[in-house]
């Protein structure tokens, strides 16, 4: 990227969409000296509580899209479920990185596993699946168990239905919405991993390593880093992490989500163009965060150091821990080595993403036990005072 196309501190960055990534983006920036518009069909939102400017307007309406993106110097997303659509709108205006082509590739799970096929890359046997006819075709090609997940729109376990049998056909097909999917074949896997990267426009590429992911119901729970994995498991899984950023040209943070087979190989999962879940501890324990990482990709600016200070382990707050009350923050937070990230979300419902705990200690596994330590804290009530 040339000088002038440089966004320098100062600016005004635009972000599509208002959850905890594009919050954690705004705290980034605006440590850095920039300004932070967002934009969602929602209000007081996660970002919006600590950007510049709040815009509550639908991804559709594509006027108020080119309104908001002639406002900023560059435009990028916090989540992949912004239309395609609306990501061409605000490249009328302005530049968006990632660009919408590699939006439109990735919030798609046909799109995005037909183009790692014939990229060479390896992933999960799939199918298309558009009927109950061809769902069942499918199984019979894959083998069951298998996994029916929605083509678009599915993320945290969400539009995901496992079929043990002919008789799981029905009802996950009625589950999907009857409308586009995807048949995978079922995996036993060793472990889950994931990789963060950055890559910038003028192709430099910096990682975070391979980490360790715990899932429950399908939504992470615990992500350890470094991940306790062999050398070469990691070594393979940010070559295959690089070749997807190089194959998407892409600019600014993807994750790529792996399955650890039996045999040591790998297989890729999911992709997200964006900063992760998974990279949340880097906000804590790394020189460069995932956040300022997407931001300086974004502006043009040199990539930063992705060095570790410190082992971590990140634990997964969800609405759950509400049922009782509010959680014992102070509790947790006696644990000196553990930080605290809430996400300014008013309702806490099960199984929704409220904040995470972050613990830094010289090994992963006291990092993993104090973590763990802290999170079950927030719900140990104190004996009554008599």
């Amino acid at each position: 990227m040339t000088e002038d196309h440089l966004v320098l501190p100062g600016s005004t960055i635009g972000v599509l969409g208002s959850g905890q990534l594009g919050r954690m983006f705004a705290i980034a920036a605006r440590r850095m000296g920039y300004r932070v518009h967002t934009l969602s069909p929602d209000e007081d939102t996660p970002t919006g509580q600590v950007a510049d400017l709040e815009i509550n307007a639908r991804y559709d309406d594509l006027d108020a899209v080119r309104r908001f993106a002639s406002a900023v110097s560059v435009v990028t997303f916090e989540f992949e479920n912004v239309p395609a659509a609306t990501a061409a709108a605000a490249a009328e205006c302005c530049p968006v990185r990632p660009s919408g082509e590699v939006l439109h590739t990735t919030q798609h799970r046909l799109r995005e596993k037909t183009f790692l096929t014939k990229a060479g890359l390896p992933v999960t046997p799939f199918r298309r699946v558009d009927s109950l006819k061809a769902l069942k075709q499918a199984a019979s090609e894959l083998g069951l168990p298998g996994i029916l997940k929605t083509a678009d729109f599915g993320y945290d376990g969400k539009g995901q239905f496992r079929i043990k049998t002919e008789d799981d056909f029905s009802v996950a097909w009625e589950g999907v919405g009857r409308r586009e999917a995807v048949l995978e074949a079922f995996i036993p896997f060793e472990s889950e991993l994931s990789v963060v990267a950055a890559r910038s426009a003028d192709g430099n590429f910096v990682h975070y390593g391979a980490v360790e992911n715990q899932h429950v119901n399908g939504i992470l729970d615990i992500t350890i880093s470094p991940g306790r994995l062999l050398s070469e498991v990691s070594r393979t899984a940010v070559a295959l992490t690089r070749e997807v950023l190089e194959a998407l040209q892409v600019v600014g943070v993807l994750c790529v989500e792996f399955f650890l087979q039996r045999d040591g190989s790998l297989l890729i999962n999911e992709m997200a163009p964006r900063p992760h879940n998974s990279g949340h501890f880097t906000f804590d324990a790394n020189v460069t965060s995932q956040f300022e990482q997407q931001l300086r990709a974004a502006c043009g600016l040199p990539l930063g150091s992705v060095a570790q200070l410190c082992p971590a382990a990140m634990a997964n707050l969800l609405g759950d821990l509400w049922a009782e009350g509010e959680p014992d923050w102070a509790a947790a937070l006696a644990l000196s080595n553990v930080k605290l990230h809430l996400y300014g979300k008013m309702e806490p419902r099960p199984g929704r993403k409220m904040g995470h705990l972050t613990a830094l200690a010289p090994t992963v596994e006291r990092a993993l036990a104090d973590v763990t330590e802290a999170r079950a804290r927030l719900t140990r009530r104190r004996p009554t005072q008599r």
